[in-house]
């Protein structure tokens, strides 16, 4: 199995752990799939432990946009959710955001996963819709870096 095909198996369980029905989880597989050109990009990361996957995040530059980035990707392995692997992928993802100039991260949630990120410092500034459902509304959400600063557990304030 390729790098592609692995982390976009590893977003569809992510995905299938909130308890969506199977046809709107195939109608998600679209949006789900990895390329193999996002990660020659060097902008995806995956974080193992003894072999085995625990999560991977990916970003990518907003075009017309200066300074402001899109999470493309941000799933934890149902096996790994509650260890502090997202606690870690978050902080590695601000990591990178910083190396690569990010001001801004923005993130459209999943209303599952609100939580997490709000816990990590992320604010909701308004809605989209989803591009699976038009009538389902997704959280959408902003990290601000240029004066955030993180603490231990890799949460901005």
């Amino acid at each position: 199995m390729s790098d592609a095909a692995a982390l976009s198996a590893l977003a569809l369980r992510s995905k299938g752990h909130w308890g969506y029905d199977p046809d709107f989880l195939a109608r998600c597989r679209d949006d789900l799939t990895v390329r193999a050109k996002e990660i020659s990009a060097e902008n995806v990361i995956l974080a193992e432990a003894g072999g085995q996957p625990l999560g991977f995040f990916g970003i990518e530059a907003i075009a017309d946009s200066p300074g402001d980035w899109d999470v493309l990707f941000f799933f934890v392995d149902p096996a790994a959710i509650g260890t502090g692997a997202g606690r870690r992928l978050w902080a590695a993802m601000l990591d990178l955001a910083r190396r690569r100039d990010a001001q801004r991260i923005m993130i459209e949630s999943d209303p599952q996963a609100e939580g997490f990120y709000r816990r990590m410092g992320a604010r909701r500034i308004g809605e989209a819709a989803s591009s699976v459902d038009p009538l389902r509304k997704l959280p959408l959400l902003v990290v601000e870096l240029e004066s955030a600063s993180v603490d231990e557990c890799g949460r901005v304030s």
